[in-house]
């Protein structure tokens, strides 16, 4: 069974930084690329990054780049998303994903707020 389980998100002061893991089970790990996605209080879920964890190869939204670095601990199964210089309009549940088979896969979410 496909589990995705995130981590990591909480209560930060603009400016601060948060460090959200993905913990992935239940397929080979190094056959695909997981990404992760935020959905802010009353917009559509929007994409923010993704990594092949093959061979490392990344690729984040326009309006992510800078501030977020997605990376992948292969040897745990897991991959992270740093954020830094947080800003209130980063406030949003993050989630993970992959697709496998056909499937769509997410985990539950971690929760990021920021306070001005």
């Amino acid at each position: 069974e496909v589990q995705l389980v995130e981590s990591g998100g909480g209560l930060v002061q603009a400016g601060g930084s948060l460090r959200l893991s993905c913990a992935a089970s239940g397929f080979t790990f190094d056959d695909y690329a997981i990404g992760w996605f935020r959905q802010a209080p009353g917009k559509e879920r929007e994409g923010v990054s993704c990594i092949s964890s093959n061979d490392g190869s990344t690729y984040y939204a326009d309006s992510m780049k800078g501030r977020f670095t997605i990376s992948s601990d292969n040897a745990k199964n897991t991959v992270y998303l740093q954020i830094n210089s947080l800003k209130p309009e980063d406030t949003a549940v993050y989630y993970c994903y992959v697709r496998r088979l056909g499937r769509d896969y997410w985990g539950q979410g971690t929760q990021v707020t920021v306070s001005s």
